[in-house]
């Protein structure tokens, strides 16, 4: 059986990732090893020390690498939108209403991409972004500084929004932005080369492990609820079932990325890592999606699971 090592940093990652090893060893003749590697610079060497083969999360930093000469295949994007939701004051009834204040920021988790929302919505420049970080406000704690009167929004992942909304705050419904988000996967242009056949099955197995998760959902769960939920510090079943759909509500079980999301991601890339100089298409090859698009794998699989 083939390995192939998957990298990632937050354990919130980890109902996809252990459902994608589940069906490659499965179906198709992966072993999927599933590494955590929290600290920055280690994971970010990762594929170049041949500690990992694949990265599935953070994978922003790549862009910088390759303007050093480095040789990345970024090969899926099961999500492309941030999927975040907007809190903002009760009496709060339109992103008009944020001219001339404030929005709390994250300071990790690309901040970059709050402006590029806020110039989609025509508000760049008219909105202030003050970043505010985890260590003094605690995990996702932004909406703190909306609460205090500081700031009018801030976003937040579904997966910590009980807190606001027990707080006082709501969800105020706004577009999305497209960008390259979570899940996206990446791996050094040599691996993709030199294991070309075990990487198509592993992306089988991405393909296969959204679609299970999407349209077999108890299933799916019986694998979330074991490790996932362990490493995810989750005592309840019904929490965790929670954040399951939340996750698997903003993948898309053909990883096409688009080139919008792929400006956006490459714009963020130069603002936060000074990846300046390099044409972000060289990096992406989803021929691996395309054959098994074209070849009608995709549509027997959901055929098959609904």
């Amino acid at each position: 059986m083939e390995t192939v090592r998957v990298a990632y940093r937050d354990d919130d990652r980890t109902p996809v990732i252990y459902c994608i090893k589940e069906i490659a060893a499965r179906h198709y003749g992966v072993n999927v090893e599933a590494l955590r590697i929290k600290d920055y610079g280690e994971f970010e060497a990762a594929l170049f020390n041949d500690s990992a083969d694949v990265l599935i999360d953070h994978v922003e930093f790549l862009y910088t690498e390759a303007t050093k000469g480095k040789k990345i295949t970024f090969f899926c994007a099961p999500r492309i939108v941030r999927g975040l939701d907007l809190v903002v004051p009760k009496r709060v009834e339109s992103v008009n209403e944020f001219v001339g204040k404030s929005m709390a920021v994250r300071d990790s988790g690309r901040p970059h991409a709050v402006t590029l929302w806020l110039r989609m919505m025509g508000l760049e420049g008219k909105v202030a972004v003050p970043i505010f970080k985890d260590a003094d406000v605690g995990r996702w704690g932004q909406w703190k500084k909306v609460i205090s009167g500081e700031c009018i929004a801030c976003f937040m992942d579904p997966l910590y929004l009980a807190s606001a909304l027990n707080a006082g705050l709501k969800v105020l419904p706004v577009p999305d932005l497209e960008v390259i988000s979570h899940y996206a996967q990446a791996c050094n242009s040599e691996f993709a080369r030199k294991k070309s056949v075990a990487l198509k099955n592993y992306v089988k197995s991405v393909i296969h492990g959204i679609c299970w998760m999407k349209h077999r959902k108890q299933e799916a769960m019986s694998i979330v609820a074991g490790e996932p939920m362990r490493r995810m510090k989750i005592n309840a079943i019904d929490e965790m079932e929670r954040h399951f759909d939340a996750i698997v509500g903003k993948l898309q079980i053909k990883p096409y990325p688009t080139a919008q999301a792929i400006a956006a991601t490459y714009e963020i890339a130069c603002e936060e890592y000074g990846a300046q100089g390099i044409n972000p298409m060289a990096l992406w090859d989803v021929h691996w999606v395309k054959e098994l698009d074209d070849e009608g794998f995709i549509d027997d699989l959901i055929k098959e699971l609904t």
